[in-house]
């Protein structure tokens, strides 16, 4: 399998994870408002053992999570690219695209830049045919940005791992049809 250490984008270096990354990636996960879509903010050590899987994956299948930052100002922005849908998911055992991206970095696109480069990687070197994305059917951010890259709308389930009456249960999954191409660079 290649290795995709290092992507960049007009705007964007996607690269692998540093040890400076941790801490303004945990502030980014301690805050309630990017956290809103999730079960809980994460503490500083459900935080740096999040880095450590997300590298271990870079490891073992070499790609993953790439840590994103703005190239004119080196900024951290939170995370963006591809990994393993969870069991008990339409799609699972398929290839996610996804995104956490800090409060500040909202809204500048940033998102969909990453993702579209995501896919270009899964559906070329990698050799994809399918990709998929899932949220909670409230977090209607990234269900733009899921149409934004071309998915669309596959089913809503209810999550896996959280009690139905839980106001995050209803999923949404999205996902790339035949014949789908991802964006241009």
């Amino acid at each position: 399998m290649p290795r995709f250490d290092e992507l960049v984008t007009p705007r964007l270096r996607m690269r692998r994870w540093r040890e400076a990354d941790r801490e303004p990636f945990a502030a980014m996960n301690a805050d309630p408002a990017v956290m809103l879509h999730f079960p809980a903010p994460l503490d500083r050590a459900a935080s740096d053992a999040l880095v450590d899987r997300i590298e271990e994956r870079f490891t073992t299948q070499g790609f993953g999570l790439w840590a994103l930052e703005r190239r004119d100002d080196q900024a951290f922005l939170g995370f963006a690219g591809l990994n393993p849908m969870p069991d008990g998911t339409p799609g699972a055992g398929g290839m996610e695209v996804g995104w956490r991206l800090a409060r500040a970095a909202w809204g500048h696109g940033y998102a969909t830049e990453a993702g579209a480069e995501a896919l270009r990687v899964a559906f070329g070197p990698v050799g994809l045919t399918t990709v998929w994305s899932i949220t909670a059917v409230g977090n209607v951010r990234s269900q733009a940005v899921m149409r934004r890259l071309g998915l669309v709308e596959h089913s809503r389930y209810q999550h896996p791992t959280l009690p139905a009456a839980h106001p995050l249960a209803d999923h949404v999954a999205f996902w790339s049809p035949p014949g789908f191409r991802p964006p241009p660079a």
